[in-house]
């Protein structure tokens, strides 16, 4: 695995999160990224479930479940707001098989 080297610019030294890893490892401990790695994956399907089905905020969150204030967190993309536990019961309502492959 590469690592990170610093760049310089105008404005100082900056960091630069090497490709294919991802920003939160720069951001949080081992543990905590690998977490929010996982729920922003699941947030990013539920986000494509959305956009593919065509149904209304309102519509969606009958499917869901849920308020179509939660709907629209999805949307809009508010990781903060969704626990792993409940992305992952909201993956299953929708219909997309939520699995976890571990990497030795």
């Amino acid at each position: 695995m590469k690592t990170s080297k610093p760049v310089h610019n105008k404005h100082g030294v900056e960091n630069v999160t090497p490709v294919g890893r991802s920003v939160f490892h720069d951001l949080f401990s081992a543990e905590e990224a690998a977490e929010l790695e996982i729920r922003a994956a699941l947030l990013r399907g539920l986000e494509r479930w959305l956009a593919s089905t065509h149904q209304t905020q309102v519509q969606a969150a009958a499917s869901l479940g849920v308020t179509q204030a939660r709907v629209s967190d999805i949307k809009r993309g508010k990781i903060n707001r969704f626990s792993l536990d409940l992305l992952i019961r909201l993956a299953a309502r929708a219909g997309l098989q939520p699995r976890v492959k571990l990497a030795a």
